[in-house]
């Protein structure tokens, strides 16, 4: 009887697993993926559309959402273990169950890597956005032909005090509303972005644009054109990176129907949604600003009045990304912080909580390798954005690394692995030539990335940065 209990037996208010009932549907996941999908990636699709021009822009993008979506579907088969029936409530944990341990930590150190690249891209489009609040204030003071250029390194230290108060507050990564907050604020700044396009548009018409992007010889050298191509590649595969929080979403739904059966019409759904609005915002993103896009759409409005309606769009940027830096950083700060326990336990200095009492707070517990740790990172990250402030090279790095493995490899190997797939078959030689092809443009485009970082440091003054 106690064994039926604890599998949720004959108990109406308990799933399977012994778990409170799930309640989720179609409708609340396809929210949820919509959710996950819509953020910062949009700020940079204007620049790469017009890397690659109104037909191959739309293409590509249409490509990567249809990869995604297809894989996205495998993944949703590999939310059970086929063999036991067990529910994985993560992405890791299907990894480190279907695939082993050892594929587990390549799994890990990929997410952690994504984790620590976000963390300086944040940094980085938080500053800018900043920047661009004082920049269209400004121009509405002091009349457009003002150049009103501030420096950056103010708003990464601002947003760095920031994330040093709230990587301290515990459980930041639990907290409900913050996904209500980051998904309110992603929306707002899209559709305002969406609106200044179109109005710019109206009023000026569409920019000098080409079938083809940026011209050789006008705009770019033929090598700048193919690096900027392959880094576009990055931005665009930024934008779609959302699997790891696919499983997490599947974890959420009832389990009749079938869970995988939902989640599938869900990803269907979101995709499309998605795919829509990324289309919209690079397309008229690209209509506004033609050849000469800026790097984040948003901040190319500074000219443009009702100059309040630029600001409000680009403080909605920081409020987001304010909050989002804290639910990519907090599972590895706990990854640290659980490591040391576990290799440490007699450390003082790693186990030891002070209470103290803060009021209305109540009894904050400090902990001195927490504070050291979290804060020490924070600052080395802020560093590193102040060094190397390169918004769509940045972009396109994180882009890269996290596209094949985490939204190509994992999945399709986790398929593979459930059985679905008959050794040198077709279907599973494709699946390989998918898989290989997804790395060949993730090696391609972190290359052009890291190339257009290295080519800026040449030329860039650390701790200069100006908008």
């Amino acid at each position: 009887m106690s064994s039926s209990l604890e599998n949720g037996a004959n108990t109406p208010d308990v799933d399977d697993d012994g778990r409170i009932k799930r309640t989720g549907t179609l409708l609340t996941a396809s929210a949820h993926i919509i959710t996950a999908v819509i953020g910062s990636g949009v700020l940079s699709l204007a620049w790469a559309e017009a890397q690659m021009g109104w037909i191959p822009g739309a293409i590509v993008l249409l490509m990567f959402s249809l990869i995604t979506w297809y894989v996205s579907r495998l993944q949703a088969d590999c939310y059970r273990n086929h063999i036991t029936g067990k529910r994985h409530y993560t992405y890791k944990e299907a990894v480190r169950s279907i695939l082993g341990g050892r594929k587990y930590k390549y799994c890990a150190l990929a997410q952690y890597t994504n984790f620590v690249g976000v963390s300086i891209g944040y940094t980085i489009t938080a500053s800018i956005s900043m920047a661009a609040v004082k920049r269209a204030i400004c121009f509405h003071k002091n009349g457009h032909e003002v150049g009103c250029h501030v420096k950056n390194n103010l708003f990464i230290i601002i947003f760095g005090i920031i994330e040093i108060f709230l990587s301290q507050v515990p459980n930041f990564h639990k907290l409900s509303w913050l996904s209500v907050i980051a998904a309110v604020m992603s929306f707002g700044y899209s559709f305002i972005g969406i609106s200044l396009s179109i109005a710019k548009v109206t009023r000026v018409g569409i920019a000098r644009t080409t079938l083809t992007g940026v011209v050789v010889g006008l705009d770019v050298t033929l090598s700048k054109k193919i690096w900027n191509i392959l880094t576009a590649l990055g931005n665009m595969a930024f934008a779609y990176a959302f699997s790891m929080v696919l499983i997490e979403i599947q974890d959420t739904l009832k389990s009749k129907p079938t869970e995988s059966v939902v989640m599938k019409k869900a990803i269907t759904i979101g995709s499309n949604i998605t795919t829509f609005f990324y289309m919209l915002c690079g397309m008229m993103g690209y209509a506004a600003f033609g050849n000469d896009a800026p790097g984040n759409f948003l901040t190319g409005f500074g000219f443009f009045e009702p100059y309040w309606l630029v600001a409000i769009a680009n403080i909605f940027i920081v409020i987001h990304l304010v909050g989002a830096y804290q639910v990519f950083v907090q599972p590895l700060f706990e990854f640290v912080e659980t490591s040391c326990g576990e290799r440490w336990p007699t450390k003082k200095f790693i186990r030891e909580k002070y209470g103290i009492k803060i009021p209305v707070c109540g009894v904050y517990e400090l902990n001195l390798m927490n504070i050291i740790w979290r804060t020490g990172y924070v600052i080395i990250i802020s560093t590193i954005a102040m060094i190397l402030p390169f918004f769509n090279d940045i972009v396109g790095l994180m882009g890269a690394l996290s596209f094949w493995p985490l939204t190509i490899y994992f999945p399709i190997e986790m398929y593979i692995a459930q059985g679905k797939v008959i050794t040198r078959s077709y279907k599973w030689y494709f699946f390989k030539f998918l898989s290989f092809s997804c790395f060949i443009v993730s090696v391609l485009s972190a290359t052009a990335s890291l190339y257009g970082i290295i080519s800026n440091i040449t030329t860039f003054k650390p701790f200069q940065s100006i908008s």
